[in-house]
């Protein structure tokens, strides 16, 4: 629950302004949350100016004091990081670090969610991987061939997708490590796995940001969340809770190549009104 330290409270109000359920109200001069209303978001946490306010739902030693020197990030820079993002599928034969993995993973914890969901889940492969490939080029194979069964003019347009699925795994059958057109022999995978795909979809762009800034490369498969939707024994592999589902599948390594400069995009489709 939160709680308020009615010895550090001043009654200010900063915490009642900035809660968007109105849960919080000043009485006797003192911060009083109502618990039952309250979804946990942290705002008053960390707009109290006194440090007045914890939980004991959450690790209170998370909670960082904002210094400009360690929490601001030049505009230009913030831009220029995105813009220089690349996908990568070019990987080094390269292990990577548990630890840059769990920054990964932290940068999608700290992402914000609907109502304070916080219901992504991350389910990391790396051991596991040789087998994950088999059922995914297996199913996607089956895909391919159930689609070139039931051709239709509507689905004509998936053709090529089911001839390259069943090429994918007929070629790494002869060859898995120089014919891995799924994961790229990449060393990790993390898959997302939420109850909304936009909260698994925020937290997976976060974790991205996040994956170039630690030195590493990635790409979205998703190939690997087509096969894995209805396949029982990737979803069993994975371990997707119930009610949540596959939201993306991030291949993670070293990239084994260097990129020089951005690239230009379309530009904006912006309607001002």
């Amino acid at each position: 629950m939160m709680k308020v330290d009615v010895n550090k409270c001043v009654g200010c109000a900063q915490c009642v302004k900035d809660c968007f359920l109105n849960a919080i109200e000043i009485k006797e001069g003192k911060a009083e949350i109502d618990n039952q209303r309250c979804f946990k978001c942290g705002h008053c946490i960390a707009v109290c100016p006194k440090n007045a306010v914890s939980t004991d739902e959450y690790n209170m030693e998370e909670v960082k004091e904002y210094n400009k020197e360690n929490f601001a990030v030049e505009a230009d820079n913030l831009l220029n990081f995105i813009k220089f993002r690349r996908t990568t599928r070019q990987f080094k034969n390269k292990e990577v670090e548990t630890e840059k993995i769990a920054s990964i993973i932290e940068a999608g914890r700290f992402t914000q969610t609907g109502s304070n969901m916080q219901d992504v889940s991350y389910t990391v492969v790396m051991e596991g991987l040789d087998e994950l490939k088999e059922l995914t080029l297996e199913s996607l194979k089956n895909i391919g061939e159930t689609m070139l069964a039931n051709l239709t003019p509507e689905t004509m347009v998936y053709k090529r997708y089911a001839e390259m699925w069943i090429a994918m795994y007929e070629e790494y059958k002869k060859n898995p490590k120089e014919n891995d057109k799924l994961f790229f022999n990449a060393p990790a995978i993390i898959v997302v796995t939420a109850n909304s795909q936009v909260n698994g979809a925020l937290a997976s762009s976060n974790m991205e940001l996040m994956t170039n800034a630690v030195g590493l490369g990635t790409f979205f498969s998703g190939f690997f969340v087509r096969a894995a939707q209805g396949n029982k024994k990737i979803m069993d592999f994975i371990g997707v809770e119930e009610g949540k589902e596959i939201v993306t599948c991030m291949v993670i390594g070293y990239p084994d190549v260097r990129y020089f400069r951005t690239v230009p995009r379309k530009e904006a489709n912006v309607n001002w009104k």
